[in-house]
């Protein structure tokens, strides 16, 4: 993406960075690729194709054979993976809205590896790309390649040219000088199955005499399975142009506003106004007022000392953003980004200040 080189005036605003044309701001990831094939990772697809009928079985044992700790167990682990989505990969290290100290940044972890999906240097990296080059060839998960592709398909394939070659452009020097990611990336495939399937299978066999195989498909991987594709609607069911259409915040971009995504989702779901102020940690208007669990347990940690320098709009911000009508935007990142003009961060409201 081309960076912005005009200044913010107060007749455009802040918060709308970029009024070049589309293409031109896109860079290279709107360059076709007419020799470019979809080519399928096949071992990926056996994996998935596993685990998905397997949270199947898993679905049929909770209704006929499973005790109710076991779905109780299972619904628990579910928003605990969430929260280390959310709160973690998405809001804390891909974004940078807040800072955490280290207790709560190693709690995260554990719960973001719990959700098994990759080890959060990867999880940033690629979602980094997809706020840079949103909707295009460069995005990991475009969603003009089709709904399948931007949910769950772009998994079963090998990148395309585009977002690797974009993907060098985004700035994760920030994730390598970060030792506690660099360890989770390092032994994830030791970690990983250990929090994701050994603990959640032993605790309801040992604790309330649950059978292994209940266990293991319910608390494990239908657990695992719902948190994947919970994650995955905010690609697909909030980028989907022909069917979410509350844009408030900027109508000519592809994310939208959807309750159901943020019920599901602990509040990931204002996809609009996110993708519009990718830098505030509250992902939303009205943290308080809307269906935005994250945002509580972000405040709650901020209250206790665990979290600090939470960013978020201020309100005049977000007015003169919602009364234009839409000439174009700027998809950053996260706060540092180089296309972040300094007049924007000079209006950003940081809460809970760590004194210096």
């Amino acid at each position: 993406m081309a960076p912005n080189s005009s200044s913010v005036t107060e007749d455009r605003g802040a918060g709308d960075t970029a009024h070049a044309p589309q293409n031109e701001r896109r860079g290279a990831g709107a360059e076709p690729y007419p020799n470019y094939r979809t080519e399928v990772v096949w071992p990926n697809v056996v994996v998935h194709a596993y685990l998905n009928l397997a949270a199947l079985y898993g679905a049929y044992l909770m209704f006929t054979s499973a005790r109710l700790p076991t779905a109780i167990w299972a619904f628990i682990l579910y928003e605990a993976g969430i929260l280390g989505i959310t709160a973690g990969a998405h809001r804390l290290w891909s974004h940078r809205a807040y800072k955490a100290t280290w207790p709560l940044r190693v709690f995260l972890v554990l719960l973001q590896t719990l959700a098994f999906q990759t080890s959060a240097h990867e999880w940033v990296r690629n979602h980094r790309v997809h706020h840079k080059f949103s909707d295009t060839d460069a995005d990991p998960h475009n969603v003009n390649r089709g709904f399948f592709f931007t949910h769950y398909g772009w998994m079963l394939t090998k990148k395309h040219p585009a977002v690797k070659e974009n993907g060098k452009k985004v700035d994760s020097s920030d994730l390598d000088a970060d030792p506690l990611l660099i360890f989770q990336k390092r032994y994830y495939m030791i970690i990983m199955p250990i929090l994701c399937f050994v603990i959640p299978t032993a605790v309801p066999v040992f604790v309330w005499n649950e059978t292994w195989s209940n266990a293991y498909h319910i608390a494990a991987v239908m657990r695992q399975v719902i948190t994947l594709h919970m994650t995955l609607i905010t690609n697909s069911v909030t980028h989907w142009p022909d069917t979410w259409r509350k844009r408030p915040y900027d109508k000519r971009i592809c994310p939208s506003e959807n309750f159901f995504v943020s019920l599901l989702t602990l509040g990931e779901g204002w996809h609009n106004f996110h993708h519009v102020f990718p830098w505030d940690y509250k992902t939303s208007e009205i943290g308080y007022n809307r269906i935005n669990p994250t945002t509580h347990f972000i405040d709650f940690c901020a209250r206790i000392g665990l979290a600090y320098d939470l960013k978020t709009v201020p309100t005049s911000m977000v007015k003169r953003r919602v009364q234009r009508t839409g000439d174009g935007t700027h998809e950053l990142w996260g706060w540092g980004d180089a296309d972040m003009s300094e007049a924007e961060k000079k209006m950003v409201q940081v809460v809970n200040e760590k004194a210096t």
